[in-house]
């Protein structure tokens, strides 16, 4: 499933497409999102916002399209008058003059006024996002601290979107070796250092795959470019103490980790 850092690279791509374009043609799969379809149609899309892993498509005219792709649905961009090759179910057509986005498979589809989506119930429930540049480390180790949170073990923590927002199963991967812990670890038994560390590397590690995933790492020795050290690594040896990568199930998602070195 994607991660935040992928959600927000859609959310780019469909950005790029659409914002600011009069939509020519607006279409809805749901019945009864049939009656947007008029409305929408000569407004523009104004902004596409990301919360975790779910995409905010805000129009013009105030109304907002909240869409969560959970395990199947995809966003893809063509070129207005042809559409590609698939066996996916269309959902959502939102159509310019040039470009068209559509929104194939996903089923958690609504149209929102602003007073819905201030009390909509999983943006109530999602934590700060992971991608927002006004999160600090400094918010975040207040959150692990708090004692709502505290008491959690990272391996079903980083899991939970109320926590942070946009984190998944590679990032919790990757951060928990970064700071050389494992998923049985729990944020009130951490030392200050320790503290400090996870911290940062909650917001980091995401940032830095949303900037650089899918680049060329010419220099990856000197950690420039977001790279997997032990996802999807499992009989290797771990490059900062030499031990053998293990995989095992963790919160029922796999879970690469080095004994030798987050134990």
């Amino acid at each position: 499933m994607p991660e935040g850092p992928e959600i927000r690279r859609a959310a780019d791509n469909l950005e790029a497409a659409i914002v600011g374009k009069p939509l020519t043609d607006v279409w809805f799969a749901f019945a009864q999102l049939k009656v947007y379809e008029s409305q929408l149609t000569g407004q523009s899309v104004s902004r596409i916002e990301t919360r975790g892993k779910a995409l905010l498509t805000h129009f013009s005219g105030g109304l907002t399209l909240y869409s969560h792709n959970q395990l199947y649905g995809v966003w893809r961009v063509i070129d207005t008058g042809e559409p590609p090759q698939t066996t996916r179910v269309l959902r959502v057509r939102l159509q310019a003059a040039d470009k068209t986005i559509l929104l194939y498979s996903a089923s958690d589809i609504e149209i929102l006024t602003p007073e819905q989506l201030a009390v909509h119930p999983f943006l109530l429930r999602v934590g700060p996002d992971v991608l927002d540049p006004q999160l600090t480390a400094e918010a975040v180790k207040a959150r692990l601290l708090s004692p709502r949170f505290r008491n959690r073990q990272f391996s079903g923590l980083l899991l939970d979107q109320a926590f942070l927002a946009g984190l998944g199963n590679y990032l919790r991967v990757e951060i928990l070796w970064q700071v050389g812990l494992n998923g049985a670890h729990k944020a009130k038994d951490l030392s200050a250092p320790q503290l400090e560390a996870l911290s940062h590397a909650l917001l980091d590690l995401p940032r830095l795959s949303y900037s650089t995933r899918g680049q060329v790492d010419e220099n990856k020795h000197h950690g420039a470019l977001f790279r997997f050290r032990v996802f999807h690594r499992d009989g290797e040896a771990c490059e900062r103490c030499g031990g053998v990568i293990e995989k095992t199930t963790l919160s029922s998602r796999p879970f690469y980790w080095c004994p030798g070195c987050q134990g």
